[in-house]
């Protein structure tokens, strides 16, 4: 969505222009010496510190500037100055700013010299230009032109040279932090100037058709319900957002138009914030991350939350208000060593809705974009939740997962493992496959292994060839019960599965059903149904224990009737995929080595908890094509001794469980062929509290909340 054919002529023409005009400047004087006082003395000490060094650039810095001033990277340190001397403007300030430009400068071509990239995130660079554009007006002319060009020449360098080792050059699709998002920044500063107005004018053109497909791809992935261009969290909540903020508060700048209600995801973020938010500030892990401890990301929590409540505080205050409340947990402030600008421009922060918990939010949420489903029985820590995997059509840092579950009571229960602290082997050999996950197996010999970004891939283990592809095709949800099915034989090799469909249902507060109806094109490809644990499972027949933390689950295998159960894990054997153990302390992948990537060897007494140290593998008891799984899964405090009575059968073209929860008894059935369907049956003290069947569509959701 432009803002129109004649955008670029409302460029206004005076400096400066990115992030803060004239115009604005006045109440950014005035918010510095009141509600933003605090941040602007933090900022004053920042712009008189030494700026940190990232030792990211593998190359010796050229001796110092004539004045003495080191050649190194400035940036984020010459924004808070910048931004001090526009409020308190000083000779000696702006002369100190001249040369950390010049020095700047100099130590990006340098970089680029030896084929070496500044840095992965383009954001130091593109301080320099916003400061640049700042003290734009007190320049002398020479100094503009030459401090310029020399930058623009590095722009045009990080956009189009080749063999730049390490260099950041992801497009609209991914968090837009790299070397393409400086187009924009060194278009606007040097629009029309008459110092290289043909460039210019290619690389603000660039800018601004890169960032509205970048908006219009976020838009894509949000649908009606919230979200970012990756479900990691460490992207999602970390720097991805910080492209968005920054196109929104320069175009508005520079042109005065404000474009932020043009695009409804914006708003909408926190919705899936607060459903990937556990309790004790954990998420559930999904996609690319550490493992460690599966802590929320809050970093840049109080910066996202804080622009939702800027621009929608007065438009849409039901988001304003979630934003509130999440910038509540969050707590924290606004960075100082990157964009230390943005609480200036940020007002009406104290006169926004007041904090909506999550009380408000139905009992669960399907993100059909992103392909995740959340459920809860509540929001406390009493609760439990549970994340299921499929559909959606990202791929950024997404694994062959489609059917994964997580579940978290107390403890993470059923875990998404492996890890991609340190970059491993095991981040593309293990975690990011199949075997890593809650999910089926489908081995067929010789089968090309399934790629990741990592590195090399040397064997297959039976998993999934294809990151999207899976179809949710029915969902609901309702205070008795939630609802999911979804297809995914289309990731799996065609060659290998003709059919593998999974459904699953919550019962809250403390019990899950899934049911698998798998078939192999030959009887001989042997099929394995996988659930990882932190600890050691106790089997005992056809159930087992598992505890993490507080929290404890129990499991129960009621299909196939043959099944055998096998607990695979333990030291040196955590990560098993096709039979190789990938250890997280083996260091860096070949390809990380050979890239030069400042990522060192990890070393650990023992596997940390939530990377999974163990997982238990259910097969059938004899080769055939085609195969029912059938769990029962109950969870709890580690109170509970022992798990639920249960009773299944294959009654004709059904499947019928029945088990007594803590008060009542419970009936799931499920359609053995055929399209996939079932009934749920609820009866506490002989009074019928549920039955209806399973739905055989998608249940539509939009807004903050639907009627449960």
């Amino acid at each position: 969505m432009k803002t129109g054919p004649d955008w670029k002529s409302r460029i206004r023409p005076d400096h400066p222009r990115i992030f803060i005009n004239r115009d604005t400047l006045p109440a950014i004087r005035v918010r510095a010496s009141t509600v933003c006082k605090d941040h602007y003395l933090k900022v004053r000490s920042f712009a008189a510190a030494s700026p940190p060094d990232t030792g990211w650039a593998a190359i010796d810095r050229p001796p110092p500037l004539p004045d003495g001033t080191e050649v190194r990277d400035w940036g984020h340190r010459m924004m808070c100055s910048a931004i001090v001397y526009l409020l308190e403007p000083a000779a000696d300030r702006l002369a100190r700013l001249v040369s950390e430009l010049r020095a700047s400068a100099e130590y990006y071509h340098a970089c680029y010299a030896e084929d070496e990239s500044v840095n992965w995130y383009a954001a130091s660079r593109a301080a320099c230009l916003v400061t640049l554009d700042w003290i734009w007006n007190d320049l002398e002319e020479n100094d503009r032109r030459a401090i310029a060009l020399r930058l623009l020449d590095h722009v045009d360098e990080a956009l189009h040279k080749p063999g730049i080792r390490r260099r950041n050059g992801s497009d609209h699709r991914s968090g837009f932090y790299g070397a393409p998002s400086l187009a924009w920044f060194a278009g606007l500063m040097l629009h029309e100037e008459g110092i290289d107005d043909t460039r210019a004018a290619r690389f603000l053109e660039k800018g601004y058709d890169d960032h509205v497909r970048l908006l219009a791809h976020r838009a894509s992935a949000c649908g009606d319900d919230g979200g970012e261009a990756s479900p990691t969290l460490g992207y999602a909540f970390g720097e991805y957002p910080l492209a968005q903020w920054n196109f929104i508060h320069t175009l508005h700048s520079s042109t005065g138009e404000d474009i932020s209600g043009n695009w409804p995801h914006i708003r909408m973020f926190p919705n899936y914030v607060i459903w990937n938010w556990l309790p004790g500030d954990l998420e559930f892990g999904y996609g690319d991350n550490t493992h460690t401890d599966n802590s929320m990301r809050t970093i840049w929590m109080y910066t996202h939350m804080s622009h939702i409540m800027h621009f929608f505080g007065q438009s849409h205050p039901e988001w304003a208000g979630l934003a509130r409340h999440i910038r509540d947990m969050a707590g924290g402030g606004f960075p100082l060593d990157k964009w230390a600008v943005y609480p200036f421009l940020l007002d009406g922060l104290d006169s926004a809705p007041p904090a909506a918990g999550p009380d408000i939010l139905p009992p669960a949420r399907h993100f059909e974009n992103l392909g995740q489903v959340f459920m809860r029985s509540g929001s406390g820590d009493h609760d439990t939740y549970a994340l299921f995997c499929g559909g959606g059509s990202l791929r950024s840092h997404r694994h062959y997962d489609a059917t994964h579950f997580t579940i978290f009571k107390k403890g993470f229960l059923a875990l998404d493992s492996g890890t991609r602290m340190g970059n491993t082997d095991n981040l593309q050999n293990y975690y990011a496959q199949t075997v890593a996950h809650n999910c089926i197996l489908i081995k067929m010999p010789g089968e090309a292994p399934s790629p990741y970004w990592n590195g090399e891939v040397y064997g297959q283990a039976g998993g999934q060839n294809k990151t999207t592809g899976s179809e949710i095709t029915a969902f609901e949800t309702n205070p008795h019960f939630t609802y999911v099915a979804a297809d995914a034989t289309p990731v799996y090799n065609g060659e290998k599965c003709a059919l593998m469909v999974r459904q699953f249902v919550f019962l809250p507060p403390d019990h899950f059903v899934v049911f698998d109806r798998v078939t192999s094109t030959s009887a001989g490809y042997a099929k394995t149904w996988l659930m990882h644990h932190a600890k050691e499972p106790v089997v005992d027949g056809s159930i087992w224990t598992s505890d993490q933390d507080r929290g404890r689950i129990l499991a129960r295998t009621l299909l196939p009737e043959d099944a055998t159960l096998e607990k695979v894990g333990g030291p040196g054997k955590e990560f098993l995929a096709d039979g190789v153990n990938y250890a997280i302390d083996a260091g860096p992948s070949k390809l990380i080595v050979e890239n030069k990537y400042p990522i060192g060897r990890m070393h650990y007494e023992e596997v940390p908890e939530l990377m999974g140290r163990w997982r238990m593998e259910v097969r059938p008891g004899a080769a055939r094509k085609d195969d029912a799984f059938l769990h029962l899964i109950q969870v709890g405090d580690q109170s509970v001794r022992s798990m639920s009575e249960a009773k299944a059968a294959v009654n004709g073209a059904n499947v019928e469980l029945s088990f007594r929860g803590t008060d009542e008894e419970i009936f799931v059935s499920f359609e053995a062929g055929g399209e996939t369907g079932g009934r749920v049956t609820r009866v506490r003290r002989g009074e019928t509290v549920v039955e209806k069947a399973l739905a055989r569509d998608v249940q539509a959701q939009e807004g903050l909340a639907v009627p449960g």
